[in-house]
């Protein structure tokens, strides 16, 4: 079974306890999402909320497929304040 790396940035981080992980491949960004609220709890799901997801370095709102097999990066990121 294919590998994705998981980055978690600022409150993501904090919410997952870790900055970098690898999980079993998922089929989509849904599937992924629950996953991860499922790992983490409620501090996740916040996160989830507002945040974003860039997978191979491409920003993704919806929560479709994740594409085709090979190596995978999906960065969560949680809202940033601009100042």
């Amino acid at each position: 079974m294919s590998q994705i790396t998981i980055r978690y940035f600022a409150a993501a981080a904090a919410a997952a306890g870790t900055e970098q992980e690898s999980w079993p491949r998922v089929e989509s960004l849904a599937q992924l999402r629950a996953e991860l609220v499922d790992a983490y709890g409620d501090p996740m799901a916040q996160v989830l909320r507002a945040g974003s997801f860039l997978i191979n370095g491409v920003v993704r709102r919806d929560d479709g497929e994740l594409g085709p097999a090979g190596e995978l990066t999906v960065d969560v990121l949680p809202p940033f304040a601009g100042g």
